[in-house]
């Protein structure tokens, strides 16, 4: 027990030699007594400072919104289109530890954050091309050479270039936010406190969100770059591009800005040195160490936190596939493809509805927690989600007449009724997606520090009940589709039993706590 007690102590050291090198440099060069101007200014800087997870944010809502529907225009089955989304929990288990320990360590005169920005902005920015151009690149590399609008086979090349994109992009994605988030931390030490560089972040995550979901929702790209439609790349595709194309833009943009206005200062070289210890490898030792000797009431939360992720992928996953076929009648390609588009459209508009619903319960989320306690306010989300996917299940029998083909082939849209349900939906599900951004987070902080644990590492093994259930999801939820035969409604209805039994396991198992962390919130992404 001790000798796991001290491999969890042993990885604050690094940054606590760092935190100590900070408060001097704050000390000695600034002074105690800032105006209320230069502080304003201050703090304005600090905005602008962390710009890049705005535009990171939108070019990741444009990925949770397009690209499953996407993917399958291309002819990639709809029961394999889950198993492209694998990449997101292995890079955050895999990217996220090993950019975070080496970002810790860097020397570069530019500071210890900004070279992970710029590179994985590059990466990020190619990655994007490539996804958007894909149907292009496989023209070129083999595919059919027959119009799109007609095409209804699959188009291999196009499709692998895609899932190369796609891998890189969410690597790339985790190779920015990290850093972006530890910068913000970095540079509001001192003055305005990590809070204060946590909510400007969140704030910065919120924008994009609604930038990114707007654009997808956008149906006219087509219009105004007549030039994206290409014989390989009809409407809905031309929409995409032009949509990624933007958000090419805003990332160089948003990169430029926080690499200029960000002031990092290079650390000491001995420094880091002294204070290193063991490696990266030793690093994810630690993590999988620290399980044995986690505080007891740790190994439920993680338990909680893992079914509740089982009750959320399916949703983050289909949401705009759902509208797109369920709603609108839809399918990615054929006579009905227009159908399909419009409804991920939507689809894209109902997420919008549904940050908007995020952003204004996370400030009610701490005030709740304090009066009901954290765990009852779990169990509630859950419950939520139970209501919300079991809603769904519902409209989708009701949309589809019972998936009975003969009754549906000739609607052309959806029934105005069910649409404006199907919204509502999307805009509830906001309230526990809010909860499921900061209350597991703030649960453990309090679990592991009032039972003396060591935090950094003990939160760390948080993200391991995240990806396990992410990964359970993205190998079977296609295939239960197709044992089915239902589209997306086998995956909610499991998504729904898991969010029942996660009510009943949050109330019985979680320990009771008021406190929320504001770390917390920055937990998102996707």
């Amino acid at each position: 027990m001790e000798e796991g007690r001290s491999d969890l102590k042993e990885a604050s050291k690094v940054e606590l030699a760092f935190s100590l090198q900070k408060a001097r440099e704050i000390e000695g060069g600034n002074g105690n007594v800032v105006d209320g101007r230069k502080k304003f200014l201050g703090l304005l800087k600090l905005f602008f400072a962390c710009m890049v997870s705005g535009g990171i944010q939108y070019g990741w809502a444009l990925q949770l919104s397009l690209l499953s529907p996407y993917s399958q225009t291309l002819g990639i089955p709809h029961q394999y289109v889950s198993l492209t989304w694998i990449c997101g929990p292995v890079a955050g288990f895999v990217v996220q530890p090993i950019v975070g320990y080496y970002s810790d360590r860097c020397t570069a005169r530019i500071g210890r954050r900004r070279p992970f920005i710029l590179v994985g902005c590059i990466i990020i920015c190619i990655s994007v091309m490539l996804i958007g151009f894909s149907a292009d690149i496989g023209r070129r590399l083999g595919d059919t050479k027959e119009h799109c609008s007609s095409t209804t086979g699959p188009r291999w090349a196009a499709a692998a270039v895609y899932i190369v994109g796609f891998w890189f992009l969410d690597f790339a994605n985790n190779t920015v936010q990290g850093p972006a988030r530890a910068m913000m931390a970095d540079l509001s030490a001192g003055n305005y406190g990590p809070n204060v560089g946590q909510a400007i972040f969140c704030l910065w995550m919120a924008i994009g969100n609604i930038l990114g979901y707007t654009a997808g929702a956008n149906g006219k790209w087509h219009h105004t770059f007549p030039w994206l439609k290409t014989a390989a790349c009809c409407e809905a595709c031309a929409n995409l591009k032009g949509a990624f194309l933007t958000a090419v833009v805003l990332i160089i943009i948003s990169m430029a800005v926080t690499l200029v206005i960000a002031d990092e200062k290079q650390l000491d070289k001995d420094a880091v040195e002294a204070a290193s210890g063991r490696g990266c490898i030793s690093a994810f030792g630690d993590l999988f160490r620290s399980l044995r000797n986690l505080p007891p009431n740790m190994y439920k939360v993680l338990a909680v936190t893992a079914v509740t992720w089982l009750s959320w992928f399916p949703f983050i996953q289909y949401d705009t596939d759902w509208m797109g076929r369920e709603i609108y009648h839809g399918v990615p390609q054929g006579p009905k493809a227009a159908q399909y588009d419009a409804g991920v459209r939507e689809g894209a508009i109902g997420l919008l509805l549904c940050s908007v619903a995020l952003g204004v319960t996370s400030f009610l989320i701490p005030k709740l927690c304090r009066t009901l306690t954290s765990k009852v306010v779990w169990s509630i989300s859950n419950f939520l989600v139970f209501v919300v996917m079991t809603l769904m299940v519902v409209l989708s029998l009701i949309s589809t007449k019972g998936y009975n083909a003969s009754l549906t082939a000739n609607l052309t849209g959806p029934d105005p009724k069910i649409r404006a349900a199907a919204l509502t939906l999307f805009a509830v599900i906001g309230i526990p997606q809010a909860v499921l951004f900061s209350v597991p987070w703030a649960v453990a902080s309090e679990v592991v520090a009032n039972e003396d644990g060591g935090q950094g590492l003990a939160i760390g093994v948080l993200n391991i009940a995240i990806v396990v259930p992410q990964l359970v999801i993205a190998l079977t939820a296609g295939p239960i589709d197709k044992a089915f035969g239902k589209d997306n409604t086998p995956a909610f209805g499991i998504g729904g039993a898991f969010a029942f039994i996660c009510t009943v396991l949050a109330l019985v198992w979680l320990p009771k706590t008021r406190g929320t962390s504001n770390a917390a919130v920055m937990a998102g992404g996707h």
